[in-house]
């Protein structure tokens, strides 16, 4: 059940992506409900692109976990008040459950998931520039928070439950609004100062093109991206230097595994159209934009030409070597004389049959003989 939770937050970390020139601390937080069970909460946290902590309501300890080397530097104090805050927040998300029970008129024993995204963007020069504040409910937006107002706006009818309840208390808008303009900044340049080898990093993409065949027959042209830090990136294809969407398939940029991302995208044509498709690559690793163009693996074809070329040969010098065995040891001349009178004609028969008798009990001492490519009854 777990994979299923970290399957949904994985989906949210990558709506939307972060621009290279903007840094942002992000917390996903889900707890969904299983029949029988006490709810399961997890939080996750981000900063940019990188996942730093862990918190899994189900772990036997009930503490965030650190997932990336450089929080060795906070101390234990750091780790106390944040795993507390996190049983805390399992605890009111597991009462908000019940609350959404009641406002959409569900029972209970069912499979429900209550989400919530809070977190904070700065600019390149480190200028606050938006905070965020959203829930959702069984994968729906739910309520979110407008900054601008501090009021809150509910997605549909159910959640003006929620909406009249907390603007019966006008200081939890604001009170939130200072978290996320103040607290929220300070721990992400507080994060970004002590990871700022990991995080402050670009490295490059790793691209190619590659080239596939549809069911349909349609000739598809798959430009990858691979091993490139921050995750936003530029793929985009050209025909004949003119860009090209309507034909054209992405898949959102993916964590890679390792601390680097990857993406590709993928363009569709008629046979014999490829040179005129080339892919352009941007990302702040490279010095400029990278230009590729699908080269048909032309070392792939010689090796098979030379396969099929050494096979040849080596079946002519095998024929050659069984000729001149035969030649060597008198067989073929004293074949040649008996075939030339009908006396000889009945030995040839009876040694005919001989040989053949012969080549099956060695064939069957040596099984491996019948798989030669050389003709067995030349032995």
């Amino acid at each position: 059940m777990e994979s299923v939770v970290l399957s949904l937050l994985l989906e949210a970390v990558m709506l939307p992506e972060i621009k290279a020139s903007f840094h942002s601390l992000r917390y996903f937080q889900t707890s969904m409900s299983l029949p029988g069970r006490k709810p399961q909460f997890i939080s996750v946290g981000y900063v940019d692109d990188l996942q730093f902590m862990l918190f899994d309501g189900n772990s036997p300890n009930q503490r965030e976990e650190p997932r990336a080397p450089w929080l060795d530097q906070m101390d234990q104090d750091y780790w106390e008040k944040n795993s507390r805050i996190s049983r805390e927040t399992a605890q009111t998300f597991e009462v908000g459950l019940q609350n959404l029970l009641v406002y959409y008129n569900q029972s209970e024993g069912g499979l429900h998931t209550y989400q919530r995204l809070v977190g904070c963007e700065v600019s390149h020069n480190r200028m606050f520039r938006r905070g965020f504040e959203q829930y959702a409910y069984d994968g729906q937006d739910y309520i979110s928070l407008d900054f601008e107002t501090l009021s809150w706006t509910a997605a549909d009818i159910p959640s003006l439950n929620s909406k009249h309840k907390w603007e019966m208390e006008p200081n939890i808008a604001q009170r939130q609004k200072t978290y996320l303009e103040k607290n929220c900044v300070q721990w992400l340049y507080k994060y970004l100062e002590i990871g700022n080898e990991t995080l402050l990093r670009a490295g490059p993409p790793s691209a190619r093109v590659t080239h596939h065949i549809s069911h349909e027959g349609k000739v598809m042209l798959r430009c990858w991206a691979r091993d490139f830090y921050p995750a936003d990136i530029s793929l985009i294809w050209l025909r004949d230097g003119e860009e090209q969407l309507h034909n054209t398939e992405f898949i959102e940029t993916r964590p890679g595994g390792d601390g680097t991302f990857q993406k590709w995208a993928t363009v569709a044509m008629a046979p014999g159209q490829e040179d005129r498709y080339s892919c352009r690559v941007q990302h702040e690793g490279l010095p400029e934009p990278l230009t590729l163009k699908w080269e048909p693996q032309a070392s792939s074809i010689f090796i098979f030409v030379v396969v099929i070329i050494a096979g040849f040969l080596f079946a002519i010098i095998a024929g050659t070597v069984i000729w001149r065995k035969l030649i060597s040891g008198g067989r073929f001349r004293d074949y040649i004389q008996a075939s030339r009178s009908d006396s000889a004609q009945e030995s040839d028969v009876s040694y005919s049959k001989s040989s053949e008798n012969h080549l099956v009990w060695n064939c069957a001492k040596n099984p491996g003989i019948l798989k030669s490519p050389i003709p067995v009854c030349s032995c």
